[in-house]
């Protein structure tokens, strides 16, 4: 009777356990504690959803990035990159998380349809933008009243400055009532892959890219494997840079990566690089767009000396070439 008992007590535990991991560690649970604090008028500590899909691991999303269809010609500048990421957002949503920008669009006499064209798209998110800007001068707040409505964007706005806070889009979402998550996620889209398009390059423009990304034969492991970065031909010893204002996450070395850093930008951008022979910074350092963070090599998993460079959106892996304008040229003779 005893063991029965003991066992009846450990699986409650287990249970209370369970339900106690699922309210403070999932997206559902988060949605379920933003519920009542907005209907109890308290603050909630839930992360926003994409928080919960976290690392440079080549992690899917539920929610796809959407990546340019068309070549960029040339550098962006930083209103026609939150442009381009509004565009290609509203791609990744299902017809109803488009539904608020759709309507603006037509408010203001920009064709709806424009928004989603490949070519037109981001001009008619520029002029959009540019309509809200008076109303919503920070990005964070404009892109929220582009996919939630200026309404729920105005009440989280001055919910967050009743609070003393700072204009996040993390804190704009904790202030949205329910109902709003594919207007979060979209938003936050948005200013990842404005992020994206204006990083620059590790190494020299115009460096040879000898592996690119997506799938192909493993020089080492000879099967069919996802590539998710871009191998850049350059010698050991090469100065690496970061390519944007960011925190080091990870500076380490292991058997696959070799010596690799993996940079935080802000917004759900993460930079990797990877084989080198020198790291040049350390965990929790913060660094500056420019900086010499490593010196390439060719440490890892490797058949030769190079940089590999990963471009991850909120633990998504995507091709870093997508977000630059078309210079660079692919060498058949890969050094991987």
């Amino acid at each position: 009777m005893f063991p029965r008992r003991a066992k009846g007590l450990l699986d409650f535990c287990m249970a209370v356990l369970c339900l106690w991991t699922a309210y403070h560690h999932t997206p559902a649970g988060a949605l379920v504690r933003k519920g009542a604090a907005w209907a109890f008028g308290s603050r909630s500590t839930a992360r926003p959803l994409l928080a919960y899909y976290d690392g440079v691991s080549g992690t899917t999303l539920a929610v796809p990035v959407a990546t340019p269809e068309v070549s960029l010609l040339h550098p962006l500048t930083g209103a026609e990159a939150l442009a381009w990421g509004t565009h290609l957002a509203l791609k990744g949503l299902d017809a109803r998380g488009r539904e608020p920008a759709l309507a603006l669009a037509t408010e203001l006499g920009i064709p709806a349809a424009r928004l989603l064209d490949p070519v037109e798209g981001p001009v008619a998110a520029r002029r959009l933008h540019a309509a809200l800007t008076g109303d919503f001068p920070q990005d964070e707040a404009r892109v929220a009243a582009l996919f939630a409505g200026r309404v729920p964007a105005r009440y989280a706005l001055e919910r967050v400055a009743a609070e003393g806070g700072s204009v996040t889009l993390e804190a704009l979402a904790r202030q949205l009532p329910p109902g709003f998550e594919a207007a979060s996620t979209g938003a936050a889209q948005a200013l990842a892959l404005s992020t994206a398009f204006g990083l620059a390059w590790p190494v020299a423009e115009g460096t040879r890219v000898t592996s690119p990304f997506g799938v192909r034969d493993h020089p080492v492991l000879g099967s069919r494997r996802m590539h998710t970065g871009v191998d850049l031909a350059v010698p050991t010893g090469t100065s690496v840079a970061a390519v944007a204002d960011g925190i080091v996450r990870r500076a380490s070395e292991d058997a696959v990566n070799g010596r690799v850093l993996v940079l935080e930008h802000g917004r759900g951008v993460t930079t990797a690089y990877c084989h080198n022979s020198e790291l040049l910074v350390a965990v929790g350092e913060k660094v500056s767009r420019g900086q010499s963070i490593a010196r390439s090599g060719n440490t890892g998993r490797s058949t030769g000396p190079h940089l590999h460079y990963q471009l991850e959106l909120a633990a998504r892996p995507v091709d870093p070439m997508k977000f630059r304008p078309s210079v660079h040229a692919v060498s058949r003779d890969a050094v991987r």
